[in-house]
């Protein structure tokens, strides 16, 4: 990272915080919400300044993110079930952190790690990576309409603004490449690609990144969203499973002790209202509603990815393309033919989305607990294969010649629109991943989706798919996070971070 300071203009900055030695997590933790503290308060005081009397001509006001940095002197033999938490080769690594107190979780559990894996110190300063005047606002605080731009003087000319040249995908793609001396990677994020995407989310799902949890669940049907905010008021008001509230889009908050007040949320509802039934320690679950097709679904698993949950499933329904599937049967993906091209250029089609046994396993074991089958019986209702995504919701109208060829060769069994994007995007941002479906047409046997279409069965079975859902999540979150976050995401020189 270098210090971006024109020399030719005087610049404003908080005294310089050196990097200091921590052994104990807490402690490194506590001094990184200290530095972000101070610096995001420098610079708004700074702003506040600006809209009332103006700054100097030519002066810019700057504060940096604070950061972790950590040397690794040798070569040391680590556990290697371990996928996270140590690093592969001697070296100094360091990565900027942002908005500490919603992470402050997230970043003990990854220094605690470093400490006991490495047995040195990490170091906590000031970097030389300037924040944005748009993110150092606390949530709900935003620069625009507090200000008037006067002639000659923009907000350019005294504050540090977003720049995309230091917020992209490249640790994540394994496209980074540092300049000599420069120190490698310590997390999978920047800090300013995570306040970009915090900033998209509250954007996209009108609320908080605060409320998001662990374990997400995404649907593109509005009556898995009714049968979850049903399902969420019923569990708060039954006291079970330790869920303490529900936050809905607009960020209300649902306690057991409100829950026969009138229901409000935002009007019009954002793009993709996300709701979340809160657990301590941010274990319960979050469920989006994403909408329809690939593009959606890169969106917002670009910004949840950030928050670095501990799993996330996609919920919802497909084109069974064998006469033996019925509509409302189940297809638990294992495997995905990848057709909706909006991350070729992030994960070339050559690279394999693998399934995750932990995942697998976990859908599996709740198809039976909700539908009380087991063994040869749950094979009536649920079948294991390829899932196909594509990005042209009418392919049905095209010449059926080579789209049926393919499809196959590939021995796919289902095709939708969202579930190779979601599982590739998690395989790339090392978020465990999984897709149950539910066919809802089966367009190349004669029955296309149209009203009136639906059977008993299928209707059975669209009741019992979010249980499913929720029940697989429930099943992760039992399960230790070393073992929940595969090896199989981690490629051969990683961050430390998960």
């Amino acid at each position: 990272m270098e210090k971006f300071i024109d020399t030719a203009r005087p610049t404003r900055l908080p005294p310089l915080i050196p990097f200091s030695s921590y052994e104990d997590a807490d402690a490194a933790v506590d001094r990184l919400l200290e530095i972000y503290r101070r610096n995001t308060a420098f610079i708004r005081d700074a702003f506040r300044e600006y809209c009332a009397n103006g700054l100097e001509t030519g002066q810019r006001v700057r504060a940096c993110y604070p950061a972790i940095r950590i040397r690794v002197h040798s070569y040391q033999e680590i556990d290697s079930r371990l996928s996270y938490g140590h690093l592969v080769e001697p070296g100094v690594y360091m990565t900027t952190v942002t908005q500490p107190a919603l992470f402050q979780d997230y970043l003990r559990e990854q220094v605690r790690l470093l400490l006991r894996n490495h047995g040195v110190p990490v170091e906590i300063g000031e970097s030389d990576l300037p924040i944005p005047l748009h993110f150092a606002f606390p949530e709900g605080e935003y620069v625009e309409g507090e200000y008037s731009e006067v002639p000659g003087h923009t907000l350019r000319d005294h504050f540090d603004v977003p720049d995309l040249a230091v917020t992209d995908d490249a640790i994540v793609n394994g496209t980074w490449r540092g300049r000599p001396n420069q120190a490698r990677p310590l997390a999978p994020f920047t800090a300013p690609r995570i306040d970009y995407s915090l900033h998209r989310l509250q954007h996209y799902t009108a609320t908080a990144p605060v409320h998001f949890q662990d374990f997400v669940l995404f649907t593109n049907y509005q009556f898995y969203v009714d049968g979850f905010v049903q399902w969420a008021r019923e569990t708060l008001a039954s006291g079970v499973g330790g869920y303490t509230e529900l936050v809905e889009p607009g960020n209300r908050i649902v306690t057991p002790d409100n829950l026969d007040e009138p229901r409000t949320g935002p009007a019009p509802l954002p793009q993709m209202p996300s709701y979340h039934l809160k657990r301590p320690g941010h274990t319960g679950i979050t469920l989006i509603n994403i909408g329809v097709g690939p593009s959606n679904a890169k969106t917002i698993t670009d910004h949840v990815a950030v928050l670095r949950p501990s799993a996330w499933l996609m919920l919802g329904h497909c084109a069974g393309l064998r006469t033996t599937q019925r509509l409302g049967d189940y297809v638990l993906a294992h495997g995905y033919v990848r057709q909706d091209h909006v991350l070729d250029d992030d994960l070339p089609l050559w690279v394999p989305v693998p399934p995750l046994a932990e995942v697998q396993v976990a859908l599996e074991q709740a198809v039976a607990d909700v539908s009380g089958l087991s063994g040869w019986e749950l094979k009536r209702i649920m079948r294991t294969g390829t899932v196909a995504t594509i990005d042209n919701r009418n392919w049905e109208l095209r010449d059926q010649q080579e789209p049926v060829q393919h499809l196959s060769q590939s021995r796919a069994i289902a095709l939708d629109m969202e579930s190779a994007t979601i599982a590739a995007n998690g395989f790339r941002f090392r978020v465990p991943y999984g897709t149950l479906l539910c066919v809802s047409d089966k367009p190349l046997h004669g029955e296309l989706k149209l009203p009136g279409m639906a059977t008993a069965f299928y209707r059975t079975q669209v009741s019992q798919h979010l249980h499913i859902g929720i029940r697989a999540l429930e099943r992760l979150r039992e399960m230790p996070g070393e073992r929940l976050h595969s090896r199989k995401l981690r490629s051969f020189i990683e961050t430390a971070f998960k």
